[in-house]
């Protein structure tokens, strides 16, 4: 019979597939010649969130995600319209994150102001670089300048809590310009920063035209070890192995992912994990557009699969697995049944065991993908 884990709270993500352009790094479904259909879509998620939500009334929710694409191409009455029944069927407390993904070069301080007041709680901003010929080179709509201005009109605007997306190792970046993009973020009054290492993805432009002038491996760990000695030295914890954040400002989001714990997906190709079934939505946006109700695939959990899981996802946790509470909660103990994998790792120095606690090393996140595929019972 497979565990399952009874947890009061649930996260909610909901997808935004519309972008102006398509970035030449994008793997996410994303669509630049639907923005005509942002109505028709957005009706189609209400129509979703109500059918599935009316089944959890009441069900308290720790975080909702707005992500995309770009969700600020929508307007805020859109935003209004997904968070009255957000509200109206689900428990949502003054601690609830609400976040939203903005893009430079996408808002206004108006645009922000009327966000804010809607009941977001907390803006995500797709920087990427603060170096105006890599924006150029990646496909980004904005500039260094748009950048700035966008972070500091969402401070104007009321929000305290702003998180940033950048990513490391694209083309023609090098150690030095990726420092003065950290040191750039540092400047910013942001609370998180999200860091990414480019990932070449089929389907995208960069995967089937390779771009010149990539960094190559050992420069792009050196970015990374670089990113964790700046931001640490400017007071932002390392709490995941791509996520920052000042005290107290960690993505709840984020957390209840490494968390596995249980959430909503809503939206065109949107992923969720309920009752120990993670499904999927469809990928066509006719179709979803024609029956939002239509989920794509859906699977029932095992055993090992949450097992698995649970320590791929708890690994990603700078401060690693709780084993004691691990072994409470999936009746296992977590060194016995890795005791090879574990030992080999923390013989190298790649893996430790620390006040109750597994976790990777600093150059054992270097290499984490390798280290969990092991972890693969």
């Amino acid at each position: 019979m497979p565990i399952t884990i009874l947890r009061p709270l649930k996260s909610l993500y909901i997808h935004i597939p519309f972008c102006k352009s398509k970035c030449y790094y994008c793997s996410f479904v994303s669509l630049t010649d639907k923005n005509n259909y942002i109505d028709a879509y957005v009706n189609a998620l209400l129509k979703e969130m109500n059918s599935v939500l009316s089944s959890y009334k009441k069900q308290r929710i720790s975080s909702v995600y707005i992500g995309g694409g770009t969700p600020s191409l929508l307007e805020v009455k859109h935003f209004e319209q997904i968070l009255t029944v957000i509200y109206d069927l689900l428990d949502i407390s003054m601690n609830t994150e609400i976040t939203v993904e903005v893009n430079p070069g996408t808002v206004d301080r108006k645009y922000l102001n009327e966000l804010y007041f809607s009941g977001i709680s907390r803006v995500s901003i797709g920087v990427q670089s603060f170096d105006d010929q890599i924006l150029k080179t990646i496909n980004r709509i904005h500039n260094k300048q748009q950048a700035i201005e966008t972070v500091k009109i969402a401070e104007d605007a009321g929000f305290n809590n702003i998180s940033i997306d950048l990513i490391y190792g694209l083309p023609g970046q090098d150690l030095k310009l990726w420092e003065e993009t950290l040191n750039q973020a540092v400047e910013l009054d942001i609370r998180h920063i999200s860091t990414y290492g480019l990932k070449i993805e089929e389907g995208t432009v960069f995967g089937r035209t390779p771009p010149p002038n990539l960094p190559d491996q050992d420069i792009a760990a050196d970015m990374y070890l670089k990113t964790i000695e700046i931001l640490e030295k400017n007071n932002f914890k390392h709490y995941e192995i791509s996520n920052f954040a000042k005290s107290g400002c960690e993505s709840k989001h984020n957390l209840a992912y490494w968390n596995n714990e249980e959430y909503f997906g809503f939206g065109l190709a949107a992923h969720g994990y309920l009752d120990g079934v993670r499904y999927s939505n469809s990928c066509d946006f006719n179709e979803y557009l024609d029956n939002p109700l239509k989920r794509a695939s859906e699977h029932k959990m095992t055993e090992k699969e949450i097992l698995e899981e649970a320590v791929f996802l708890g690994l990603r946790r700078v401060k690693g697995i709780n084993m004691k509470k691990f072994n409470s909660e999936y009746g296992v103990d977590l060194v016995k049944m890795y005791k090879d994998v574990i030992k080999k790792y923390t013989d190298y120095g790649f893996m430790e065991i620390k006040k109750d606690y597994l976790r990777l090393t600093t150059k054992g996140i270097l290499i984490s993908n390798s280290i969990l595929a092991e972890f693969l019972l």
